[in-house]
């Protein structure tokens, strides 16, 4: 009867047939995490081999059907990523696990985007080892799952000297294990972040572990381009579109065919955009300005603001249906604040950039480092890389406190003066009623380092015209918010 209707016939799988799958190999050349790892699976009901190295591992590869693989990174010969290609060109069933007591940014995007089920930063626990277990051991009652797991192209390794992901916080490490996860597919991507938290350099670093790494990839500053041109400028024109139009023109859309496409301040276009951009993403066809044909162009688009979305949508700026479209994967940068641990590692490499520019190294007095550190960040990267350039400009070896930018100098300070002001205000020991004139400048202040000193993002924020905004800025002489560029570094 079954067959007659066509009706699919699922397979259960028996808790024996379970039993027998539950094959786990632990691969660490220290013998304590490598029996601590193989206890608690064990414990779990999995049956486990060990192996001290990679070479060992290779010649258990074809001992079982591994399920699951908890491999370190480090090993005595081959490392953890060379036992991670074995298995999952030989094995493509096994979950591999990798472990590292050095964990890295680079080393969590690599890890997922080549096809490793996770990325464990050492020390852990009991918890950690058995959560993953019991995940794999849900996955492995899921035949679609591991039909897709065997027919998943895996992305080469892709390594861009200028691209350049600085951080071990775990706040990083987990937000690059999605990027490594997500880089592989074709899905489309939205990022959220304060501005000069890096997202054009996570943009590119899923493009690089794409399978679309050999084609363009082209970033476009939504907010950058006046409302009138932004059409053109992305989707092209034809001749005699409108005035200047003299020649028939390509976009930038066109010129990204087969690659990626990086709208940066997407929250910034207009609603009338964006119903173009809505067409564009679902069908895949656009049409250049003045044009009565439509023309397919295939690319991925990975989207990015630095504002919260949801309140722009409430009040109608933002289109639901579009945000829906961008927002199959959303990643949350974290900001400097949120990963202070990653501070002296990017100083460092900061300063290694002047040290070869100007041929001497640069070192930081333990004061100097300190004041880094506490210091908040509303600039996030690009304001850390500015200030570190600064100060080893200025320096003679050795950056020390009055080399850095008194803003930092005074940060901390100010910033505990003001909570305690505050507080005395709420508590009534102190009145503070400050001139109307000093609130203006101090708000235009805060917007314009929200915005990463875009003028035409503050006035919209401001709810005033762009003169106006240039106008305060004279009027209450505000230097450009600290940090600020036009373009990021190449470094998160």
């Amino acid at each position: 009867m079954a067959e007659r209707l066509k009706i699919p016939l699922l397979r259960v799988t028996s808790e024996s047939d379970m039993k027998k799958e539950m094959q786990a190999l632990v691969i660490d050349d220290e013998p304590q995490v490598r029996e601590f790892v193989a206890s608690v699976l064990r414990s779990d009901g999995w049956h486990v081999q060990e192996a001290a190295n990679a070479e060992s591992a290779f010649e258990m590869l074809n001992d079982n059907q591994w399920s699951l693989v908890f491999c370190d990174v480090m090993l005595g010969g081959a490392d953890g990523f060379a036992v991670l290609r074995r298995f999952t060109s030989e094995q493509p069933k096994a979950m591999v696990v990798l472990m590292t007591g050095h964990g890295s940014a680079v080393g969590a995007l690599d890890a997922t985007a080549f096809g490793a089920y996770d990325y464990l930063l050492k020390p852990f626990g009991v918890v950690e080892v058995l959560t993953l277990a019991n995940a794999v051991r849900t996955r492995m009652t899921s035949h679609s799952d591991r039909r897709h797991a065997e027919n998943s192209p895996k992305a080469e390794p892709i390594y861009i000297s200028d691209i350049e992901l600085i951080g071990c916080s775990p706040a990083f490490v987990e937000v690059m294990k999605l990027v490594g996860r997500v880089a592989t597919t074709n899905l489309p991507v939205f990022i959220a972040g304060e501005s000069g938290t890096g997202k054009e350099v996570i943009a590119r670093a899923i493009h690089l572990r794409s399978r679309r790494a050999s084609r363009p990839f082209v970033a476009v500053n939504c907010g950058a381009l006046p409302a009138e041109l932004i059409e053109s400028e992305l989707f092209g024109h034809v001749k005699g579109a409108f005035t200047s139009a003299d020649r028939d023109r390509a976009g930038l859309w066109e010129e990204a065919d087969g690659g990626t496409v990086f709208l940066d301040e997407i929250t910034e276009t207009m609603p009338a955009f964006q119903v173009k951009l809505l067409r564009a993403l679902q069908n895949g066809e656009i049409r250049r300005v003045g044009a009565n044909r439509t023309m397919h162009v295939d690319v991925r688009v990975i989207a990015a603001t630095n504002r919260d979305v949801e309140p722009e949508v409430s009040a109608g700026r933002f289109r639901q249906d579009l945000l829906y479209r961008l927002n199959a994967v959303s990643i949350r940068l974290p900001p400097l604040r949120e990963r202070r641990v990653d501070i002296a590692p990017l100083v460092k490499h900061f300063a290694r950039r002047v040290r070869i520019e100007a041929d001497g190294d640069i070192n930081f007095s333990a004061d100097a480092m300190k004041l880094l550190e506490e210091y908040p960040w509303p600039g996030n990267i690009r304001e850390l890389e500015n200030a570190v350039v600064r100060a080893a400009a200025l320096c003679d070896t050795t950056v020390r406190p009055e080399d850095l930018p008194e803003r930092i100098r005074k940060g901390t300070e100010s910033l505990k003066k003001e909570t305690i002001e505050m507080q005395m205000v709420s508590a009534g020991v102190i009145e503070e009623w400050p001139l109307l004139s000093d609130l203006e400048g101090r708000y235009v202040t805060r917007v314009l380092t929200h915005t990463g000193g875009n003028k035409q993002a503050a006035s919209r924020i401001l709810g005033v015209d762009r003169k106006t905004i240039e106008r305060m800025i004279k009027r209450h002489k505000l230097d450009a918010p600290a940090g600020i560029r036009n373009s990021g570094s190449g470094s998160v």
